[in-house]
């Protein structure tokens, strides 16, 4: 029997988490179908990435998951949920879908509640009162998943969250795609400066990946290196003022939006991540997987997921000068850049296959249902 899975999502445009969340819908094939619920009105360009012939429909007038909290709207959110096998909720903006399951328990389906990170304003401190609601909302979840070290502590000792509850599955990707030779063609606009190191980055374009802090951190540099950086939203203003402002027109790429990364990431010398906020990045995995050294802030789980070669690459804060020095080591020696990518790609064969991620979330999903292999 085909299991009926409805997502709220806090948004679905493309991003880490609605990434994931489409792979394990193409995964899981005709063995389900989808409603997708958008937290930001309007926001649903991760449907482009859904498969042909997935089952799945974006919801028509859905209640809102945002807002003052309210026991009709709880109700109204409750009275929807309740036509499904199985509810996805997907971080902060779509927490009152578990709230909703909790004011009104009664024949309501099982939800599974996923936590990615936090956006800037939970970048540096989480907030009190978002914690005290995460906790308790979150005892009426079947699960909560979280794809990194970092947030399983926080869900434990800030959430109160008891162990059998939290589930820590890793991210994981297509690695061995990644092992193709690039497209030169793939990022629209770019050309390999002559004797220049190619330094780049795949991100949205929002104020807590501090894009601004790694162009000034380029311009810094005394090697001759170019800067691309993949994505769009809504700092692309801010990252070009400070480009212009820098002078740095020539050497500095905004593409925009590009999809597929396994057709360009090759194309970059080196992966660098400025973010405040991070967990456990999928574009560092596919950075990894790609055979390229990262140069990073010290954010999330990034010390832990890149290979030991590379671990001196971090920079100790969040500084420009720190981080354009780590990318300064590796622009100048192409020798060390080679052997810290090879050694990159070897972890992520070993860690980040998604076969293993898509068989957890299966496994998961399944078990809240009482359906054992329903999935696959």
């Amino acid at each position: 029997m085909t299991l009926n899975i409805l997502h709220l999502h806090s948004s679905f445009d493309l991003g880490g988490k609605e990434a994931r969340a489409v792979r394990l819908m193409n995964a899981f094939g005709d063995r389900a179908k989808h409603v997708i619920v958008s937290g930001v009105e309007g926001a649903y360009g991760a449907r482009d990435a859904i498969a042909k012939g997935i089952r799945y429909e974006i919801a028509q007038n859905p209640p809102p998951l945002t807002g003052r909290p309210s026991v009709a709207r709880y109700e109204a959110i409750a009275k929807y949920m309740l036509r499904f096998d199985l509810v996805l909720t997907y971080n902060w903006g779509a927490i009152d879908g578990v709230m909703a399951r909790r004011v009104f328990a009664k024949g309501m389906p099982p939800v599974v509640h996923h936590e990615d990170g936090f956006n800037a304003d939970e970048a540096n401190r989480l907030n009190p009162v978002r914690n005290m609601y995460r906790r308790m909302a979150l005892g009426a979840a079947h699960a909560l998943v979280v794809p990194s070290h970092r947030l399983e502590r926080i869900a434990r000792q800030a959430w109160k969250q008891p162990a059998a509850r939290v589930h820590r599955i890793s991210n994981g990707i297509d690695v061995a795609a990644y092992a193709k030779k690039p497209d030169p063609r793939a990022i629209p606009g770019f050309r390999r400066l002559p004797g220049h190191v190619v330094v780049g980055t795949v991100a949205g374009l929002r104020a807590v990946k501090d894009l601004p802090m790694l162009v000034r951190a380029m311009g810094g540099m005394k090697s001759r290196a170019q800067l691309v950086i993949v994505g769009e939203g809504p700092e692309r203003g801010a990252i070009a003022d400070t480009v212009e402002n820098m002078g740095m027109e020539k050497t500095v790429l905004l593409p925009g939006f590009v999809a597929d990364p396994r057709r360009y990431m090759g194309l970059f010398d080196i992966f660098a991540l400025s973010s405040k906020s991070e967990q456990q990045p999928i574009a560092v995995m596919e950075a990894m997987a790609a055979g390229l050294p990262v140069a990073s802030t010290p954010v999330g789980d990034v010390a832990q997921m890149v290979a030991p070669e590379n671990e001196s690459f971090i920079a100790p804060d969040w500084s420009p000068v720190h981080l354009r020095d780590q990318i300064e080591r590796l622009a100048g020696y192409p020798d060390a850049r080679r052997f810290v990518g090879e050694a990159n790609r070897a972890r992520a064969q070993a860690l980040f296959d998604e076969k293993d991620m898509i068989a957890s979330y299966a496994a998961l999903y399944a078990d809240a249902v009482g359906r054992p292999g329903v999935l696959g």
